[in-house]
């Protein structure tokens, strides 16, 4: 008995080891996105100052001039378009962009989705059968063939671009805190502040709020990568933002034609959008394992 209770300790030992390692490294790997989503963030709002030329500007003489590091000049690091516009400054343009597509688009869609999710998990009825059976068609619609049939309707405009993913993606939120929300009403917590005398608002304020904080955060962290994704599938097919406006989806679909004896004009902002939206994910899944206990004790 007594080498069977020592076999296990030195096991529990063991595991307990090897979670802590793999701890260590897994925020070690999650540095790496969390640098690339920085420096978007402060290419967003520092775009000016990082790449102050004109992103509309040609340079006739200078079309498709290769990058600085495949033979080009540190003129034009990431080099030129088909009518000689500087990528690096378009690209830090379009990073502009896409932050403030996500700046009001996640937060809005979380303050919406949040409002009818808890109203609709809370209340209950027929109130909140209405609610989840439209958001059940809004979910059973083609995302993007939604969205472009909303651009194409509304006309291509940075605000048209912002509406259109208010609309599609609250309906994520919704659904989710409705979950939450039926799982916590049921706590003795929330049944004791009822019988106490709680007015619902009291309660989804004070009770359900705070426990279902968490989860938005990490939605809206998970939500940032899928925005970025649509309001560049918006104006890589012509029904995003205006086409004055340095975006990563017009700046690929532009490229099209180029790809075979011009790779970096499509590669480049091609490369960008898929850093960001990659390291939004991972970002995103390490957020998710730290705040979520159940998630966290597995490692």
């Amino acid at each position: 008995m007594t080498a069977q209770v020592a076999e296990a300790t030195v096991e529990i030992q063991a595991r307990q080891s090897w979670l802590r390692t793999y701890r260590s490294r897994r925020y070690l790997l999650v540095i790496p996105p969390m640098v690339i989503m920085v420096a978007f963030l402060i290419f967003g709002i520092f775009a000016d100052l990082i790449a102050p030329n004109d992103p509309g500007q040609t340079h006739l003489l200078s079309r498709l001039a290769p990058p600085a590091f495949s033979g080009g000049t540190s003129e034009f690091p990431l080099g030129t378009d088909h009518v000689g516009r500087d990528i690096w400054t378009r690209i830090v343009h379009g990073a502009r962009v896409s932050l403030i597509v996500v700046a009001i688009v996640v937060p809005g869609a979380a303050l919406f989705g949040t409002v009818i999710g808890m109203i609709a998990g809370w209340r209950g009825g027929v109130v909140g059968q209405l609610l989840m059976r439209y958001v059940d068609v809004q979910l059973a619609l083609p995302a993007i063939l939604f969205a472009v049939l909303l651009g194409a309707v509304l006309g291509a405009s940075l605000r048209n671009v912002i509406l259109i993913l208010l609309v599609w993606t609250w309906t994520v939120y919704a659904r989710l805190i409705r979950a939450e929300v039926l799982s916590l009403k049921e706590r003795e917590f929330v049944v004791a502040s009822l019988a106490a005398g709680g007015s619902n608002w009291w309660i989804m304020r004070k009770q359900l709020l705070p426990n279902v904080f968490n989860t938005i955060v990490v939605i809206m962290t998970l939500e940032i990568p899928i925005v970025i994704v649509a309001e560049a599938s918006l104006s890589f097919l012509g029904v995003g933002a205006p086409v004055e406006q340095a975006t990563w989806g017009r700046m690929i679909t532009e490229a099209r034609n180029y790809l075979t004896h011009a790779w970096w004009v499509m590669w480049m902002p091609g490369l960008a959008l898929m850093l960001v939206a990659l390291s939004g994910n991972l970002v995103g899944d390490w957020l998710r394992d730290l705040l979520d206990p159940r998630l966290r004790n597995l490692g």
